[in-house]
């Protein structure tokens, strides 16, 4: 099909392949996420569970209260520290306060051994809970996973616009549309991604966004010194979509010129793993200023992009 053309110049995946032709302890508590009871045509309540069910459902839920930090209402986890009536506060909230938000007394530097024995053996759920998550894990798991958890806040994709916004999945493309105005966005399947004046010094980002298939892709060319001394380009595809979506397609890269072509296919990365670790582990499209000048015409290098199905 006929190749569309872009120019523009901004600032700031995935196994792929490149082919250049030249036990927990014993007792552990699930805290619940919501608890339930249905009423009656008498007026009382029905447990939806049998009744041990249910005490052991009001038991965790009490145990949980217990590790609320009283200031910014998340778990409070180990090490533990107390004030001197013994209140806690979560290790985020210390380093702000002067005193015990509970009992305005001295804070103090005093381990609670016994609530971090009671935590080791508590599933605290995620803190995405509220956002669709239904997880749960042992205090040493928990950050890890929040970590990559795929209910937490997207972060605006765009790579050195220093923008801070975050937001849903579905707040992705009009944040883009309304605050980063400048990117160009191609129709279809098979375009060419022109990025202009790649002699530019230091760090240089283009960016271009394709969209095909009922979905948008953000394409994303960076110059950096990833060694110093030693400057290289990366070129990745991302999918604003979350990752299980994102393993529906599959990309190529492609780099013509003077009897020579340098391909790269791989699926595209969420844009919630973002381009940082795919450029630290060299899981794109690499090839340095040396390579950049065989295939460029008068300082522009055209890079032929086709998004399939996988």
């Amino acid at each position: 099909m006929d190749r569309k053309w872009s120019r523009y110049s901004n600032r700031p995946a995935t196994r792929a392949s490149l082919k250049l032709t030249m036990k927990p302890m014993n007792a552990q508590i699930q805290l619940p996420h919501v608890s339930c009871k249905r009423r009656s045509n008498h007026g009382g309540t029905v447990a939806s569970s049998n009744s041990n069910a249910a005490s052991t459902s009001t038991s965790a839920a009490d145990l949980a209260s217990l590790f609320e930090c009283p200031v910014c209402f998340e778990y409070v986890l180990p090490p533990i520290l107390q004030c001197h009536s013994g209140h806690l506060v979560c290790q985020s909230c210390r380093p702000m306060l002067s005193c015990c938000p509970t009992c305005r007394g001295p804070l103090g530097n005093i381990r609670n051994l016994a609530m971090e024995k009671v935590a080791s053996t508590v599933l605290f759920p995620c803190k995405f809970a509220s956002s669709g998550c239904q997880l749960s894990f042992l205090h040493t798991e928990k950050i890890e996973h929040e970590e990559v958890c795929e209910f937490r806040p997207y972060l605006c994709p765009c790579p050195g616009a220093l923008c801070k916004w975050e937001g849903s999945l579905e707040q992705v493309m009009p944040h883009l549309l309304m605050s980063h105005k400048s990117i160009t966005t191609l129709q279809g399947e098979d375009i060419v991604f022109l990025a202009t004046d790649i002699n530019l010094p230091g760090a240089v980002d283009w960016v271009m966004m394709q969209s095909c298939f009922n979905n948008h892709f953000m394409l994303v060319l960076e110059k950096q010194e990833k060694i110093e001394g030693f400057q290289q380009f990366f070129a990745i595809v991302q999918l604003i979509g979350s990752r299980k979506e994102a393993e529906n397609f599959a990309y190529r890269l492609e780099l013509n010129g003077h009897k020579r072509r340098l391909t790269w296919e791989a699926t595209p990365r969420s844009i919630h793993e973002g381009v940082s670790s795919a450029i630290l582990n060299s899981d794109c499209l690499v090839f340095d200023t040396s390579m950049a000048k065989l295939f460029a015409d008068n300082g522009n290098l055209g890079i032929n992009v086709t998004v399939s199905m996988a």
